[in-house]
């Protein structure tokens, strides 16, 4: 570990002077006279906001709701289920029943038989003819015209060819390369070529010093722009607009807390003058008036209004029950006068032991008990 080397030096960071100072509190008092209105406003329309919130859009987003869900989703459906049954069953039915018969038994029935019994063997028949006649005559044919092409025009072309044509190639290729290749290509290498490696020479010279000539005007400019633009520019920044920036943001947020708080003060005060202007009288009269009237009212008025009706309620329900029962009754005798009264079958003791009263109405006492269920005695038991 190096003890000797000494840590770097820190950035040296100006603090703020006085005329920072002096202007702080002046800019922050004007800013605070702009932004209370602002604020004010704003906490009115966030109040009012939550109010229609409240009171009218959280109602009728219930109301639509419930009108989506009651009224619009059951007349949607119905009217899908109509549209299916108008639109889309009949399509369904005339494809299943009137296009697909029609298809199928009309085109596709006679098509199948027409190929299977007229276009396959009449197939089979041309083919039979290609593979037996035409094949061979065809080959035979070719090779007449083949031979007679070869004859004509195959062997006189290549003969053209093989004794003049290729002789005076070779002779016109010879002058060709002595008289014209062979000239032009001495003068390329022994004339043009070290002519134009002079002229690149010379042109590269040139443009090295082209080069140099704008490389050094370039640095002249950028030394010009940093000194009498960029720099003057990042000190007016750096030194004025940033800190300027920096308290108005400063001041900005200081005075909307602040006016916060005032239009927080101001809503306290209207809502206190508005209970006491208005809440509290309302709510004496409410008391005080409103109550004892409606007492008055439900006492005197409402209850026996109110009795009056249950036992004129009570008065029809007997009148209609008893003209319910005289109509059940007429309507009981009349038909008792067109059928006769109702027959009644007489009820009879099984016959068995005295003893046993298993099913019975009576008891005999006399008798001993006997066992309910005995697999000795009688199998059947005759009903009367």
């Amino acid at each position: 570990m190096d003890y000797d080397k000494r840590p770097a030096p820190e950035r040296y960071e100006g603090g703020e002077g006085c005329l920072t100072t002096l202007i702080r509190i002046p800019v922050r008092i004007v800013v605070l006279v702009v932004v209370l209105p602002v604020r004010m406003i704003w906490d009115v329309l966030v109040a009012g906001l939550r109010v229609l919130d409240r009171v009218l859009l959280r109602p009728l987003g219930r109301a639509l709701e419930w009108l989506y869900d009651t009224v619009l989703t059951p007349v949607g459906r119905a009217l899908a289920w109509l549209a299916v049954a108008v639109l889309v069953w009949p399509w369904i039915g005339l494809w299943r029943y009137v296009v697909v018969p029609v298809v199928r038994y009309g085109i596709v029935a006679p098509l199948v038989w027409l190929y299977g019994a007229v276009l396959t063997p009449a197939g089979h028949g041309l083919r039979w003819v290609y593979r037996t006649l035409l094949v061979p005559a065809g080959r035979a044919v070719g090779a007449a015209v083949a031979g007679l092409f070869t004859v004509l025009l195959v062997w006189p072309v290549v003969g053209l060819w093989r004794y003049v044509l290729k002789p005076i190639g070779i002779a016109a290729d010879w002058l060709v390369t002595h008289l014209i290749v062979m000239p032009v290509a001495w003068t390329y290498w022994y004339v043009l070529t070290p002519v134009g490696h002079g002229i690149v020479w010379v042109f590269t010279q040139l443009g090295r010093g082209i080069a140099a000539t704008g490389r050094g005007l370039g640095a002249a400019v950028v030394w010009l722009v940093m000194t009498l633009l960029v720099l003057p520019l990042a000190w007016v920044y750096r030194h004025v607009l940033a800190p300027v920036g920096r308290e108005i943001a400063a001041a900005v947020g200081v005075a909307w807390r602040i006016a916060g708080y005032i239009s927080r003060a101001v809503g306290r005060a209207l809502a206190w003058l508005a209970w006491h202007l208005v809440g509290a009288p309302v709510t004496w009269v409410y008391r005080t008036v409103c109550t004892p009237v409606g007492h008055f009212v439900r006492d005197a008025v409402w209850a026996p209004v109110k009795k009056g009706a249950l036992e004129a309620g009570r008065a029809v329900r007997s009148a209609l029950s008893a003209a319910r029962e005289s109509v059940r009754t007429a309507r009981r005798d009349a038909w008792r006068a067109l059928v006769g009264p109702p027959q009644v079958t007489e009820v009879r003791e099984l016959q068995g032991s005295a003893a046993r009263t298993l099913g019975r109405t009576t008891t005999v006492p006399s008798e001993a008990p006997a066992p309910e269920i005995s697999l000795l005695a009688d199998k059947t038991v005759e009903r009367g």
